[in-house]
This record gives C-alpha cells, structure tokens and sequence, in this order.
C-alpha cells in the first residue's frame, strides 16, 4: 500500500480499537440489525465439511462464528484491523463453544496468506472502508482456491438508510464538517450498484451478482438510537467533540424529535446490498 493508504488503514485501527467496548456494549442489537446481511453472505457461500473459510473484516465475529458452526472438519479464520474487535469476537467465540476458529490482526489490503488458501471468503460491511478497495478485491481472489467463492456486503444509498443520514444531516445542521475527498472511505462510497461488480470483475472474479437487502434497526426508542450511535460511530463521534455542550444538545434534540417523529416505535428500515462472485 501507498503512504496515504497506510496512514488511512492506521487511522482507522485506531478509531475501531478505541469503540470497540462500545461495539460490544451494544453487540446484541447490531448483531440482530446485522442480521441479514450475514445470512445473504452464507446464502451464497455454502459453507460445509472440511472447508477453510476466510472472514474479512470479522468485527465483533460476524459471520464468521457462524459460518465456523456449519463446517465439519473444516475452520474459519476470523480477520480484522483492530484487535480490540477482535478480543470481542474472542469473547463471543469461547462463550459459544465455537473452536473451529483462528483470529488475525490483518488489513484487507495486505492480507497475511499464501495464494489459493481458502475455499470461500466474507466480507460483511467492511469494503467500503478500505483504503484501495481495488487492491482489496485482488487480494481476496489472490488468496481464493480456483472455484472459490466470494460474499461481502455493503449500505445500499443513503435515502434508503436513515438510521445513518439522520444523525449525519442534523449533526451537518449545526456543526460545520468539512466535505471529505471524492472517493474517500465511508457508509456509503458502494452504494451505486455495480461498484463492486466492478471491482470483482477487473480482479478475476465471475459469476457476480448482486441483490438487495432488506434489514430492519430495532433500537427500541430515540434515546436509545443516540445513546448507540454516540458509542459505536466514530465519524459522529469526532464531529459531535468539536462542538461545545449547547451545540451537542441542539444535535440530540433535533435527532431526538426526528426519531419520535419518524420511527416512534424505534423501528428503523434499511437496505443494503450483498455482492458475490466465484474465482
């Protein structure tokens, strides 16, 4: 990786390290939200017998820890940038009795393995983030056995996603956020189909596919929505700390009645997509 790929990938190890207990925290409710989109990923993958599976961007252990209970004989390797995810995926795995597991500390872009290692590989919800999302691509087919398949899954546009734009549009209202670079990491930088077809395409990958899915964020209430997302989404996070307490209350109240408004039940519908392909 470049200079600016790995200042990125060393900012971001940092930023998932530091919420991480807030990831666990709340592991019960995102793992529900999540859900969906690691039954797509399984859907597609198939795992079974003595298979070995890679799970790329593993946070808290899933699908991973999933896909790891339908093997016989087989294992997943479970792997993630930050450690401290990692340590909750640990956690997860050892209080279910999963054993058919190994964890790494590796960046998706520079991923630890030799070539035609692993029967299927998963990405739930982590493409998006990575620095060269081409290099990222090359290197899950690079270490893919031929006819090997490949899941990973990502947000879909952001109309269909309020559980993120209602946070980012009334933090927006009053602090000022610089706009970031065109192309840069974030939620929704796969959201235009065929962005990852691409990307599979121009790495070897065939038989690609793409569908939606729909999931649902059942947070129980307002309060609960903005308690969750001030402990688990670190771009809102940093925003919110450059504003002094006046500021942040009019952000929370403004998020606050919007949800009463728009989701009183604190059910909120989402929609992502999952893209596969086989090498």
């Amino acid at each position: 990786m470049n200079t600016s790929s790995n200042e990125i990938s060393s900012a971001q190890k940092a930023s998932w390290n530091k919420f991480s207990p807030g990831w666990k925290k709340w592991d019960a409710l995102t793992m529900a939200f999540l859900g969906p989109h690691g039954e797509a990923i399984i859907e597609h993958l198939k795992p079974s017998g003595t298979e070995v599976v890679l799970d790329i961007a593993a946070g808290t252990g899933e699908p991973g820890l999933s896909l790891a209970r339908m093997l016989s004989g087989g294992k997943v390797v479970l792997t993630d940038l930050a450690e401290g995810m990692l340590q909750v995926a640990r956690d997860k795995a050892a209080a279910a009795g999963v054993s058919n597991v190994e964890f790494h500390t590796a960046d998706a872009c520079d991923l630890p393995f030799e070539d035609n290692s692993f029967d299927a590989v998963s990405c739930r919800l982590g493409f998006m983030f990575f620095p060269d999302m081409q290099l990222a691509a090359h290197e899950m087919t690079r270490v893919l056995k031929p006819g090997g398949r490949v899941a990973t899954t990502v947000w879909a546009s952001p109309e269909r996603n309020y559980w993120v734009t209602c946070m980012m549009q009334h933090i927006k209202r009053h602090i000022d956020m610089p706009t970031p670079p065109a192309g840069a990491p974030g939620m929704f930088r796969c959201a235009q189909p065929g962005v990852l077809s691409g990307l599979f395409a121009a790495a070897g990958l065939k038989e690609i596919s793409e569908a939606e899915i729909p999931c649902k964020l059942d947070c129980g209430g307002a309060q609960a929505y903005w308690d969750m997302m001030t402990e688990i989404a670190a771009p809102f996070v940093a925003a919110l700390s450059t504003a002094d307490e006046a500021t942040v209350g009019a952000v929370k109240t403004d998020v606050v009645t919007s949800m009463h408004e728009r989701h009183p039940d604190g059910a909120i519908d989402a929609c992502g997509m999952v893209i596969a392909g086989v090498k």
